[in-house]
C-alpha cells in the first residue's frame, strides 16, 4: 500500500492567491533545493539573501520536479519549462502549505527550542516516538523561518507524531513559527548566552525561548529545565500561555523528571531517573552528561503524551549522534587509526564546554594524543573575548594535549594556555587546516568544533582524505552535544 499524494493538484490550486500555469499534478514531496529534489516533488523557489531559488527552476524540472512554486511576477520566465503554481510570494506560499498541513493533521505535535541541545533532543524524540507510531521530524537543523514551514509542509498525511525544532537569533522570531506548528508539547532544553550579541542579557534570551509556549494548543504541556537559573522566567511564560500543565526536568529534588544517577562510559551513558514517581533505568547509546540530562526532557514529553515511559527509555539504547554533532569517525590509515570527534556543525560556550569535557571519554591508545581543533564562536558580541578565554578550564578538563585554534577570538584562549598545550594558531580555519593535517598522527583523537561561519567543518573531510588514503574510514559509536 502506497501513501496518498502529499499534496494534490486541488490543494495547490487552493493556495491563497495561486494561479496554475500548465497543469500540475499531485506531488509527492516539497523541496527548496534543486540538487536534492526527488522526482515528483514540488520545488519552491524561495528568494534568500545570497541566492534566488528562481535561478534554479529549470534545473529543478530537469531533476524531475512535478511542479514549481514561483512568484507571480517571475512566472513568465519559465513558460514551457513545466507546470507552475504562481503565488504573490513564495515564502508566504510555503507558509500557507505549512498551515494547511497542520490543519489537516491528526499527529501529536512536539516542538523543541533551547540555546543548546535542540537538534539532539529533536533526534531523540524522533527515535523514541517512532516506537509508538509513524514519526515525522525535520531533516538536519531546519529550525528557522523557512525550515519550520518546510518541515510542516513535508509532514505525511498519516503521521502519528510530528517533532519540530524551532530556533531564533533575535527576539520575536519564535512566535510566528510556534503559531504555525501549534504544539501539544513544547520543550525548552536550556538557556545559555548564545546569540547574546542580539540581546541585552541572558534573561532576554530566556524570554525569547519562552515564546515557544505562546503557540501551545489549549491544555498543552510545557517542559522546562528545573535547574536553570531562568526556570522562574520560563515558568512565567508557560503560565501565561494556554498550557494546562508544566513539567520540569533536571537533577534537583523539585524536578518532575529527575536524574537519580548518571554515569558515562566510552560509548554510552547510563541513567536512573524518577519520572513523575516511577523509577526508570536505561542506557543511552551516546556518552555525555549533557545527553543524559536532555533525555529527561524527552521522557517528560513522553509523560505529556501519555505514552509508556519504560518503552521510551529502552529506545535510547539505539541513539547515535547526528552528523557534525558528536559523531565519531574512525579513519584507518598507514600510521594507525585516527578518531575524529566531529562537533563541527556549530558552537557556543555551553556546547564547546560539553564537547571538551566529553573528550576524555574517547578511548586513547598507548602513544595517542587528544587534539582539540577549535574555531571562533560567533554572535557573542562584547562578551566574545571573555567567553573564549573562559574555555581554558574546559580544555584542561578535556585533557587536551594540544590545541589548534582558528580565528581572532580563539587567539585569546590559545595565548592563555600553557606552552605545552599550544599546537598552533591561525587567522582562519582554512589556514589552520594544513597545519592540523601535518600534526595529526596514528593513535590520535581529534575534536573539531567551531561556529558554522568559520567553515571549520571542512577540516573533517580533509582528515578523511589524508588519513584514509591507504585505509578505510567508518563511523564509530558517538557522543556529543546536539
Amino acid at each position: 500500500m502506497t501513501d496518498a499524494p502529499l499534496w494534490t493538484r486541488d490543494d495547490l490550486a487552493g493556495l491563497p492567491g495561486a494561479t496554475l500555469v500548465g497543469e500540475p499534478g499531485d506531488v509527492s514531496g516539497v523541496s527548496i533545493d534543486s540538487r536534492t529534489l526527488k522526482p515528483g516533488e514540488l520545488y519552491c523557489a524561495i528568494r534568500g539573501v545570497a541566492q534566488d531559488g528562481h535561478d534554479y527552476v529549470r534545473a529543478a524540472f530537469a531533476a524531475g520536479a512535478g511542479a514549481a512554486l514561483v512568484a507571480r511576477d517571475r512566472a513568465a520566465e519559465f513558460a514551457g519549462a513545466g507546470p507552475l503554481v504562481a503565488v504573490p510570494d513564495v515564502l508566504h506560499g510555503l507558509g500557507d502549505l505549512a498551515r494547511a498541513s497542520r490543519a489537516r493533521s491528526a499527529a501529536r505535535i512536539v516542538a523543541v527550542t533551547g540555546s543548546v541541545g535542540k537538534t539532539g533532543t529533536k533526534e531523540a524524540l524522533r527515535l523514541v516516538l517512532s516506537r509508538f507510531g509513524r514519526t515525522h521530524a525535520a531533516a538536519a537543523s531546519f529550525n528557522n523561518h523557512w525550515g519550520v514551514p518546510l518541515t510542516l509542509a513535508r509532514m505525511p498525511r498519516g503521521a502519528a507524531f510530528g517533532v519540530f525544532e524551532i530556533g531564533m537569533n533575535h527576539p520575536g522570531e519564535i512566535v510566528p513559527l510556534t503559531a504555525a506548528v501549534r504544539p501539544e508539547v513544547a520543550i525548552v532544553t536550556a538557556v545559555e548566552p548564545v546569540h547574546i550579541a542580539h540581546f541585552r542579557s541572558v534573561s532576554g534570551i530566556a524570554d525569547a525561548k519562552g515564546e515557544i509556549f505562546s503557540g501551545l494548543e489549549p491544555g498543552g504541556i510545557a517542559v522546562i529545565p528545573r535547574d536553570s537559573p531562568h526556570h522562574g522566567r520560563l515558568a512565567a511564560h508557560a503560565g501565561a500561555s494556554r498550557a494546562g500543565r508544566i513539567l520540569s526536568f533536571g537533577e534537583g529534588r523539585e524536578a518532575d523528571v529527575r536524574a537519580l544517577r548518571i554515569t558515562t562510559e566510552a560509548d554510552a551513558s547510563f541513567v536512573e531517573a524518577d519520572v513523575t514517581g516511577r523509577t526508570v533505568a536505561y542506557r543511552i547509546g551516546m556518552a555525555g552528561r549533557h545527553v543524559a540530562l536532555n533525555s529527561l526532557a524527552v521522557l517528560a514529553a513522553v509523560v505529556a503524551l501519555g505514552l509508556d515511559v519504560g518503552e521510551a527509555a529502552a529506545a535510547y539504547a539505539e541513539l547515535a549522534a547526528p552528523s557534525g554533532r558528536g559523531e565519531r569517525i574512525r579513519i584507518a590509515g598507514p600510521g594507525g587509526e585516527v578518531v575524529v570527534v566531529d562537533e563541527s556543525f556549530n558552537a557556543n560556550p555551553a556546547s564547546m564546554r560539553a564537547a571538551l569535557e566529553a573528550l576524555p571519554l574517547v578511548p586513547l591508545p598507548a602513544g595517542g594524543r587528544r587534539l582539540a581543533v577549535l574555531a571562533d564562536m560567533g554572535e557573542l558580541g562584547e562578551t566574545g573575548p571573555a567567553a573564549h578565554l573562559g574555555l581554558a578550564d574546559a580544555v584542561a578538563a578535556g585533557r587536551a594535549d594540544l590545541v589548534f585554534a582558528a580565528g581572532p577570538l580563539m587567539r585569546g584562549l590559545y595565548d592563555a594556555l600553557p606552552a605545552s598545550r599550544r599546537g598552533a594558531h591561525a587567522a582562519s580555519a582554512a589556514e589552520l587546516e594544513p597545519i592540523v593535517l601535518d600534526a595529526v598522527r596514528g593513535g590520535d583523537v581529534v575534536l573539531v568544533k567551531g561556529s558554522k561561519s568559520t567553515n571549520v567543518s571542512k577540516i573533517v573531510p580533509a582528515l578523511r582524505e589524508r588519513f584514509g588514503r591507504d585505509g578505510t574510514g567508518g563511523r564509530a559509536s558517538a557522543g556529543g552535544r546536539g
